[in-house]
């Protein structure tokens, strides 16, 4: 089981990565885990265009789905035609979504290269993977994930403010993938996003095994976001996520 950050800039495209977007792989199959703005180039440094089996967007604010318009382009149009349809999973209204996103009729939208699948709470399975999704706090509808294979397990918060969904998604999960986008400070709004040490406090009670900060944006110290979340009650390793890394599970 391989994760694979392609973006980790937080709510829009940094110098240094996109937004969010992560590779999962086990048993040959690819999963795309979110598809923010300027995912989709960074992503072919990693995986075949079309070699991808999967997408599974957690909510519908652009940083986390807007590639999807680029990818429906490149499964459309390709020169020898149009590329079978994939599975996309993902909040209720997003074929919709994204359809109005390029200016499409709806229907079809991007029906014809895409699969929409409405996502509830609870697990299913995609490809080799065992994938429990449930609500975190968010203004718009967005799922946090628990992906196992083989004995091993990841959690994605997702965007989230702090959450009980989370911790139960990361309860002795290998490695947490939690957004930090906040540094300490007054007068940070509630159920939107999460402090470097709130994601902390949340893998310290999930009892995780690691922690991954990702939903960097861009105009915070990533120093200071790490030293703010290792300075919480969390004693397992904590790093910051970075285009390109890849872990392995098992």
């Amino acid at each position: 089981m391989r994760l694979t950050i392609i973006g980790c800039s937080g709510s829009f495209p940094g110098p240094d990565s996109p937004a969010s977007c992560y590779l999962l792989e086990a048993d040959g199959f690819r999963l795309v885990l979110d598809l923010g703005n300027g995912s989709l180039g960074v992503l072919q440094r990693h995986a075949g265009l079309y070699d991808i089996d999967a997408v599974c967007l957690s909510h519908l604010h652009a940083d986390h789905c807007l590639d999807l318009c680029s990818y429906w382009v490149a499964r459309t149009f390709h020169p020898d035609g149009p590329r079978p349809r994939i599975p996309v999973y993902s909040p209720g209204g997003a074929a919709s979504r994204m359809a109005r996103s390029y200016g499409l009729d709806d229907p079809p939208g991007m029906t014809e290269a895409f699969d929409f699948v409405t996502l509830v709470p609870g697990t299913q399975q995609i490809g080799p993977f065992r994938v429990t999704a449930a609500h975190v706090s968010h203004p718009v509808e967005t799922f946090g994930f628990r992906l196992e294979h083989a004995g091993h397990s990841i959690a994605y918060s997702a965007d989230t403010g702090e959450s009980a969904a989370l911790v139960g998604l990361a309860r002795e999960a290998d490695l947490l993938l939690c957004e930090a986008s906040f540094l300490e400070g007054p007068g940070l709004p509630p159920d939107l996003h999460l402090t470097a040490r709130q994601a902390a406090q949340h893998a310290a009670r999930a009892g995780a095994g690691r922690l991954v900060l990702t939903h960097l944006v861009p105009w915070n110290d990533p120093a200071r976001t790490l030293a703010e979340a290792c300075g919480s009650s969390f004693t397992e390793p904590i790093s910051l996520a970075t285009s390109g890394h890849s872990f392995e599970l098992g």
